[in-house]
């Protein structure tokens, strides 16, 4: 019984030894290749805004933003919607530093990137 026992273990061990399993990605090429399409088709999207157009129109062609901030001054209403566009760490989580900034007032976009988000503070 011993014998037939390690029959079957060598060789469903020998059948297995070329198989290769991986769970969750974190630095396969095709998770990458993910990673680099949202940024890219990010960058592409946020070429294409124009000053003025508004909050709903943006976010059917943005489409949720990875963050997402809002607070009131004396001039109006402020929106800021963060999008990933640029990688610094490899580690698969997203930082505000990896976003361009999306700056609205009273649900108008006045303005995009690093300068127009320190504008406002």
């Amino acid at each position: 019984m011993k014998k037939v026992m390690l029959s079957i273990a060598l060789a469903s061990s020998a059948l297995l030894s070329g198989c290769v399993v991986s769970v969750g990605g974190g630095s396969d090429s095709h998770y990458s290749a993910d990673w680099e399409d949202r940024e890219y088709n990010n960058r592409q999207h946020i070429a294409a805004l124009e000053s003025g157009m508004t909050y709903e129109s943006v976010l059917r062609k943005m489409g949720v933003a990875d963050f997402n901030e809002l607070f009131e001054k004396q001039d109006g209403t402020y929106r800021v919607l963060f999008y990933r566009t640029q990688k610094t760490m490899g580690d698969g989580i997203t930082t505000k530093d990896e976003c361009t900034p999306l700056v609205f007032r009273n649900s108008q976009l006045v303005g995009w990137g690093d300068s127009a988000y320190a504008f406002m503070n």
